[in-house]
């Protein structure tokens, strides 16, 4: 496929939504293998009208992020990981299992064709990539189709934040759940997030930038954000952050316990009741997007818990931050091999 050459792009107003690339990549799963790989200009897709992912929801996603470092090197920040969530998520829902060589692949292989519109280091970008697995084949029973596809689309995104963190404020409502006790919390499919919207979009109309579920079951424990893992930071420094079979379990968030061990903050994964909220020092929500959001006020009902001040980001949460941004972009040790080079 002949490039085109990349657009002048203003690196420092990008934001974090689609834009056009010269490719995404494509596999095809049918008669038990996968195809090889295909580069494909056009982002849309053309699929039977009988499409599993259509009628019974086989579908699943990532997010993941692949960063140009200070050194020059074009690196992909845990892919095994996204890989690995990938797999669970399609046998969770009886899909064809992506093999993670292939994931793998699929990733630098994506990243090289685009490689143009990776961001330059010290723009605060970087390159977004979704991995996506749909069936495709038409399947009018419920059943697992017999055709699935797997694509990894990528663009340049900008820094979340401008000039650095922001708290944000923050909504439980308790007529809305985000997902039921034993169901699919626990993996990346696009349910799970529609099943959010109509509380997502209330927050935002109310001025909530997000929404925070507690447990489905007695709305007595905390769960996590709308679309990221939740960690709070007691008042003698732990990192805490709920243990649930009904969370994802957040790439970002595996990083910032490791990073929070590593600089000798003691971690606990346990259950946290929402009566805690209020003796936390900090909250945050974590997400590949942003890395940390900082939680200053959370509502729920007539009741409002201020956490933290509006205007300054807790040093703890910084720390944790300025660490995972300084592994992807190359300027501190990576001693855990975290970022996937691309050579």
């Amino acid at each position: 496929m002949a490039k085109k050459a990349a657009p002048k792009i203003e690196w420092s107003k990008l934001g974090f939504g689609f834009s056009d690339v010269n490719c995404h990549i494509r596999y095809t799963w049918k008669n038990g293998k996968w195809s090889k790989p295909s580069f494909v200009k056009d982002p849309y897709i053309t699929m039977h009208i009988g499409a599993s992912c259509l009628h019974y929801g086989q579908e699943c996603f990532e997010g993941i992020k692949c960063f140009r470092q200070k050194n020059g090197k074009i690196v992909i920040f845990r892919p095994e990981e996204n890989a690995k969530r990938m797999y669970r998520t399609a046998v969770r829902t009886c899909m064809a299992p992506v093999p993670e060589e292939m994931f793998l692949e699929a990733c630098e292989k994506v990243v090289k064709k685009n490689k143009e519109y990776i961001p330059p280091y010290g723009t605060g970008g970087s390159m977004y990539l979704r991995p996506l697995l749909i069936g495709t084949g038409p399947q009018i029973g419920v059943a697992p189709a017999k055709e699935y596809t797997f694509m990894i689309m990528v663009m340049p995104v900008g820094a979340y934040y401008k000039g650095g963190l922001k708290p944000v404020r923050a909504v439980i409502f308790d007529d809305w759940d985000r997902a039921a006790p034993h169901g699919m919390g626990d993996v990346k499919v696009g349910g799970n997030y529609a099943a959010g919207i109509f509380a997502h979009e209330k927050a935002k109309h109310e001025g909530w930038p997000v929404e925070l579920y507690l447990d489905a079951k007695s709305h007595k424990y905390v769960e996590e954000f709308a679309t990221s893992n939740f960690a709070g930071i007691t008042k003698d420094g732990k990192y805490v952050t709920p243990d649930s079979c009904s969370v994802l379990p957040s790439v970002t968030n595996m990083s910032l316990k490791q990073c929070a061990a590593d600089l000798g903050i003691k971690v606990e994964c346990r259950p946290v009741p929402y009566t805690e909220i209020k003796k936390f020092k900090a909250v945050a929500a974590l997400g590949t997007a942003v890395v940390i959001t900082p939680v200053w006020e959370i509502t729920r009902g007539k009741q409002v818990i201020k956490i933290s001040d509006p205007e300054t980001v807790d040093p703890t949460l910084q720390k944790l931050y300025d660490t995972v941004q300084g592994i992807q972009y190359g300027d501190l040790p990576d001693k855990h091999g975290w970022c996937h080079e691309v050579k």
